[in-house]
């Protein structure tokens, strides 16, 4: 396991200044809004997605933890959850389930291709290993690069193909904050903490089996659906927005 030597200062909590009153938060001409303006920056940084890391945002943190209340109701009434783990420092929104209410869907679920979907259960299992040990989950390009290799096709002849395929993987894990990348050098990375309260243990163990299988079975598995793997409703791919891929690798519908 690969350890990082950076460091994140943390601001202590008395360098948040207590809220300042609602009609002190005007920001613009027929401002109508109640919320000071840090307040709004949080509940903005939730809503982008795909979390607000107190580690690496530490002054959002004590302003989301302060201001915690408020932020869980107006969230709710967009029919959004707030999860906040303090333990982790991590927290990020979800959407509300409800039988009894036909609730609209704010969360875009965004797709993953087989290899992307492979390389998140590959950092989900460093994080644990990592945690396990007391260490900051690190992993390199080259690790990666190593992991999703094992995927590729028996006779594969386009390789040109799929190395811009694990590429991709590597691009899509960094655009959904899944990994940091670290200063320096050298192509290496922290594994995001959000991860764990994604992708508990039970749901990696079902999955690592049935992408262990593939991968001794020398394909890609371009058959099998992210709904099959359980990926699909899972609220790591709801994330981030969906967008149009314009990439020319295999999406799982």
């Amino acid at each position: 396991m690969i350890q990082a030597t950076d460091t994140v200062d943390e601001d202590p909590v008395d360098q948040v200044e207590p809220a300042p009153p609602s009609d002190a938060g005007v920001t613009f001409a027929g401002d109508t809004g109640q919320l000071p303006l840090e307040t709004r920056r949080a509940l903005v940084q939730l809503l982008l997605g795909p979390s607000v890391d107190g580690h690496r945002q530490s002054k959002l943190w004590l302003v989301l933890l302060r201001d915690e209340a408020i932020l869980r109701s107006r969230l709710h009434d967009l029919f959004l959850d707030l999860v906040v783990d303090r333990e982790q420092k991590v927290a990020f929104t979800r959407q509300v389930v409800a039988d009894d209410i036909d609730a609209p869907v704010l969360l875009r679920r965004a797709s993953l291709t087989f290899l992307e979907s492979a390389l998140v259960l590959f950092l989900r299992q460093r994080l644990t290993q990592a945690d396990a040990q007391g260490e900051r989950a690190v992993v390199s390009k080259t690790e990666v690069v190593e992991h999703l290799r094992v995927f590729e096709r028996d006779k594969n002849v386009d390789h040109a193909r799929f190395e811009r395929q694990m590429e991709n993987a590597l691009e899509k894990a960094k655009k959904l904050s899944l990994l940091h990348k670290l200063r320096g050098g050298d192509e290496r990375f922290e594994i995001s903490p959000t991860l764990k309260l994604l992708f508990p243990a039970e749901e990696i163990q079902a999955l690592a089996q049935s992408y262990t299988a593939i991968a001794q079975a020398g394909t890609q598995g371009s058959g099998d659906t992210l709904d099959q793997a359980g990926m699909a409703s899972n609220p790591a791919v709801q994330a981030a927005a969906s967008e149009a891929d314009d990439r020319d690798e295999e999406a799982l519908e």
